[in-house]
């Protein structure tokens, strides 16, 4: 797709009602580098800025999308929440690449999503291999610059009640100096992250993990 104002920068963010995509979408409507927002999701969000424009739809049903540069995914969900395996994978699959798919045609050079620790398309563990399955399947997209993030167990006030790991990570971050890559990585570090990824604009396929996360935020404040 061509785009029409060459002084534009397009951003498309799916998952922006989520702990990640919420850091995200605050960032990108306060970054100057961005003119324009495309949120994507199953409802409206209760934000309005001139920059964003926001597409309710239903992934992993997506279809056409403009034109655009960067793209942002933060969709995901557990099995518990999903009711089951087959709509764990739908959205941290099916939906995710049906995403880079769609944005490969957009014309987008980035995509830039959030997958886990431990991601391996041949993990006997159920949920590290949907993740793996998604890294490489998006990879195999083809957009120039692919990178997938790995964060520990995420950091930060979700909006939803998730009791044992608001417990776990109480416990998590009284020893994280102790935990090496283990130890919880800050959701807005991984926004954070995320950004400088795309305004550098390095082409490549790569992964992150919780440790670069870290670091890479850190420059980008």
């Amino acid at each position: 797709m061509v785009r029409v104002d060459e002084d534009e920068r397009v951003a498309l963010l799916a998952g922006a009602s989520g702990l990640v995509g919420g850091h995200l979408l605050r960032l990108l409507l306060d970054d100057p580098r961005w003119t324009h927002v495309i949120s994507v999701g199953r409802r409206e969000l209760p934000t309005t800025h001139p920059k964003l424009e926001q597409r309710v739809t239903h992934l992993p049903v997506l279809g056409p999308i403009p034109a655009v540069d960067d793209v942002f995914c933060a969709l995901g969900t557990t099995i518990k929440k999903a009711g089951s395996q087959d709509a764990f994978r739908t959205i941290d699959h099916d939906a995710v690449v049906a995403l880079a798919q769609a944005a490969g045609h957009a014309g987008a050079s980035s995509f830039l999503h959030v997958t886990a620790m431990g991601a391996d398309p041949g993990s006997r563990i159920f949920y590290n291999r949907i993740k793996g399955l998604t890294e490489r399947d998006v990879a195999r997209v083809g957009i120039p610059t692919t990178v997938a993030l790995r964060p520990s167990i995420l950091d930060g006030d979700r909006a939803e009640s998730r009791p044992a790991e608001k417990l776990g990570l109480v416990a998590m971050r009284a020893v994280a100096p102790v935990l090496g890559r283990y130890r919880p990585t800050r959701a807005e570090d991984v926004a954070l992250a995320m950004l400088g990824e795309a305004a550098l604009g390095e082409e490549g396929i790569r992964t992150l993990d919780g440790a670069e996360i870290t670091r890479r935020a850190s420059e980008a404040r």
